[in-house]
């Protein structure tokens, strides 16, 4: 057993094959430190098999600097499948991870010093396990990792139950897709942008919990990235996945634009915090106010020949007056108000709301609100 001193939930009842045969395999939940693992894995008790993974490639260094910073913090991953067999010739368990190869061999290497944390470890760049000081080698060897065992289990068994068990999965959106396939300095950004400002987007209600779970608040931060780049567009997953491809290896604007984003949207949070509830925080508005504000602070390409309205170089006139006129934007909004004065932006928020004319209509309406001019 791997930790026969510790309590374990009952096994689950055997069960029937499609050949009325009964299957005996039990899955046991297990919880396990950092250190026990690595000891199995030292002494060869416990090894990997690469056959049940999706790819037998390693993560990206990005990926596994992330991975390991994610345990310095105190966070928890998904639980490790660990198949667990007996040795007839030692007549001693051994123990095959199938599921979490790349989390379990990241932690193995690190821990054997083999390779050091990346600019995406804010408190821990360019150290190795050995670098670290003894409180946080010791919070790392005593994680807890969640472990199922499986038991009494032969090989088809095992593909079986993995097949079950996707089955049931959801199938990646675009932008679960997007982080899948990229592990270099954008999403590093991305994630360093949702670690700092996530809470914000989850307390004022910006994106709902489901949203944010399905990773569309990292699809959030990039589009706002691609304005940055490129100007107010349509969006789609392939303009999205470009920029994902253009900065995953060198990402040279990524100091500028975390900077300026982290401006905005501290601002949005000190100055104009009485638009939590209203119409301003639906997700496509807030991101053409967060996009308006950045234009009248520095400039978005192409969105002065859009609007008519040139940066100012500061975000707003006067805090009041902006604070009213966005207010006035978004009550005019939640009523459908189709008088002269707001029909032109109630209708850019109510159809078609990602495409790039009625965005650029928002960004007019919300840009003339910040300079006092609604």
């Amino acid at each position: 057993m791997l930790d026969p001193g510790k309590k374990r939930l009952q096994p689950k009842p055997a069960q029937v094959d499609a050949n009325n045969k009964v299957n005996r395999m039990r899955i046991e939940e297990s919880k396990h430190s950092i250190a026990e693992m690595i000891d199995l894995h030292r002494r060869n008790d416990l090894t990997v098999n690469t056959e049940y993974q999706r790819a037998a490639r390693l993560w990206p260094a990005a990926a596994r600097s992330y991975f390991i910073d994610t345990i310095l913090s105190g966070f928890p991953f998904p639980k490790v499948y660990i198949w667990e067999t007996l040795n007839r010739t030692t007549m001693r368990p051994h123990r095959e991870i199938v599921d979490g190869q790349q989390r379990m061999t990241s932690i193995f290497d690190f821990a054997n010093d083999k390779f050091a944390l990346g600019k995406n470890s804010v408190n821990f760049n360019g150290r190795r396990f050995s670098g670290l000081d003894q409180e946080h080698q010791e919070a790392f060897l005593t994680y807890t990792v969640s472990v199922d065992v499986i038991r009494n289990a032969q090989r088809p068994e095992i593909l079986q139950m993995f097949r079950r068990m996707n089955a049931y999965t959801l199938p990646l959106n675009e932008a679960e897709k997007r982080h899948s396939e990229f592990f270099g300095a954008f999403k590093d950004w991305v994630n360093q942008i949702l670690d700092r400002w996530g809470p914000l987007f989850a307390d004022w209600k910006i994106l709902t919990s489901r949203q944010i779970v399905r990773m569309e608040d990292a699809e959030f931060v990039a589009e706002i990235a691609l304005a940055m780049r490129s100007g107010v567009k349509s969006t789609s997953n392939t303009t999205l996945r470009a920029v994902y491809a253009q900065y995953d290896e060198d990402f040279p604007e990524a100091l500028q634009w975390r900077e300026r984003l982290d401006e905005t949207l501290l601002s949005v949070a000190n100055q104009f915090s009485e638009l939590q509830g209203t119409f301003m925080t639906k997700s496509y508005a807030f991101l053409s106010l967060i996009i308006g504000m950045i234009h009248n602070r520095w400039g978005i390409p192409g969105l002065e020949d859009a609007t008519g309205i040139a940066p100012s170089g500061r975000f707003f006139a006067d805090r009041d007056t902006a604070l009213d006129g966005l207010k006035a934007l978004a009550g005019a909004h939640e009523i459908k108000d189709t008088s002269p004065k707001f029909k032109r932006y109630v209708e850019a928020c109510t159809a078609g709301s990602n495409r790039a004319p009625q965005r650029n209509v928002r960004a007019e309406y919300i840009l003339r609100a910040l300079n006092g001019n609604i």
